[in-house]
């Protein structure tokens, strides 16, 4: 059910800057505001949405404004339009009441038409409609446990090598900076960038894992936690045996879960945790990960690996329910890679990479986990990271930017670091 009316200032709704466009003249503009704060809407009751229309011509202008919503799989749900006369420097407000099926993620889009331009205006907002209740079936294949089981004995028969080389260029006051390396799984070699505290005892530590493609590098920090920022297989100094091509990462021997890119990835990340825990200035209870968007995926990956990891900060995160992932976002790479092999389907690709979904890990992660979701993010959109969230039974956290795509603002990076090291029991220095 919809329904457009106006309502004043008065009304009980916090406004969100959310998407303004302009009318080629610069007469008409229209903003969407989502109600609360981070446009999450958790009462049973309805999307109350509205939009601030304003007039900064002299004359009065008329319009005509239509609202559209659809699901995040571009099924269109309703739409509704009125007649708007706008009076010269003038603003109004008009709200859309829409009641979803169920809940989940909306695409809310607000247009003008109007006599001085053929182009209407528009702005547009994902909004999230109760998305603690969003249920979601998991893909776990029989064998996804004794397949893991395998990989993890096939990874500890691989002697680890740790070796570590300072760089005394890296060094801060309060660290000591190496570049470490390890052998994985495959007998392949993987690196990263330690930073030792130089105060004596044992520390909390953290791994770092990279987006796709990434690099990661020393962090500079000050507090006393020991830092691996690594590189699994591809990535920045892991590239001896392993070439990074970050365009392919994901189709790399998807024809089988044995030798798949992200089996190998998964086991580089355990393996950090090994040389995390292999030292001796370390408190090997207090290890956390962290990582974005592919670092997100392989930090929920390795907590559900290693029942070491005791806190989990995934921010915007890959890798999580790939079924409901490719409805949602599309990806002409994994088309055309399907659409190369003979014998490939749709099914028997999702088959294979369910065995990598960190849905299907969910019932390991039992540590304290903080998630970070960009609302109007199209590459790892927000209901599959919810997918994952929901499934959890641990203490679990969320954060949702709404304006934000495939990133966080600088104050979540902050605040997860805040959190991070609050959960392990790091001290600034």
């Amino acid at each position: 059910m919809m329904r457009l009316t106006r309502f004043s200032t008065a009304a009980l709704m916090l406004i969100l800057s959310a998407a303004i466009s302009h009318a080629a003249d610069g007469q008409l503009t229209i903003a969407i505001d989502m109600g609360r704060g981070d446009g999450v809407f958790l009462q049973p009751d309805g999307l109350p949405i509205q939009a601030l229309v304003k007039n900064t011509a002299d004359l009065p202008i008329p319009c005509v404004v239509r609202w559209t919503i659809q699901t995040d799989q571009d099924q269109q749900l309703a739409t509704v339009s009125n007649n708007l006369k706008l009076a010269g420097g003038s603003a109004q407000e008009v709200v859309c009441e829409f009641s979803p099926p169920t809940p989940g993620f909306y695409l809310v889009k607000c247009s003008l038409d109007f006599a001085l331009s053929d182009n209407p205006i528009s702005a547009s907002k994902i909004l999230a409609y109760r998305p603690e209740e969003i249920e979601t079936e998991l893909t776990k294949q029989n064998d996804f446990d004794e397949f893991w089981q395998q990989t993890l004995e096939d990874l500890a028969a691989v002697a680890p090598e740790f070796a570590l080389k300072e760089n005394r260029d890296l060094a801060t006051d309060t660290h000591d900076v190496f570049e470490v390396s390890m052998k994985s799984l495959g007998n392949v070699r993987v690196r990263g960038w330690y930073e030792r505290p130089k105060l004596a005892g044992k520390h909390p530590a953290l791994l770092r894992v990279p987006g796709y493609g990434g690099n990661m590098r020393p962090t500079g920090r000050t507090e006393t936690i020991a830092i691996l920022s690594f590189n699994p297989r591809g990535h920045g100094n892991s590239q001896d045996d392993v070439p990074g091509k970050p365009q392919d990462y994901w189709i790399r021997g998807l024809d089988d879960k044995q030798g798949y890119f992200y089996q190998g990835a998964y086991a580089d990340c355990v393996r950090a945790v090994d040389f995390l825990a292999s030292r001796s200035e370390v408190d090997a209870d207090f290890i956390g990960v962290t990582g974005g968007s592919q670092g997100g995926g392989l930090s929920l990956a390795t907590a559900g690996l290693d029942p070491r990891i005791a806190v989990c900060a995934p921010d915007i995160a890959f890798l999580c329910n790939w079924e409901r992932y490719f409805k949602t976002s599309k990806w002409p790479e994994m088309d055309n890679w399907i659409a190369d092999g003979q014998d490939r389907t749709w099914e028997s690709t999702l088959r294979t990479m369910s065995y990598f979904d960190t849905l299907n890990f969910t019932d390991r992660i039992s540590c304290p986990t903080l998630f970070s979701v960009g609302l109007q993010d199209g590459v790892c959109p927000p209901v599959t990271i919810f997918a994952v969230y929901n499934q959890l039974a641990g203490p679990k956290q969320y954060r949702v930017y709404p304006h934000t795509r495939h990133a966080v603002p600088r104050q979540h990076h902050e605040e997860r670091w805040t959190w991070l090291t609050r959960e392990l029991g790091a001290t600034a220095e």
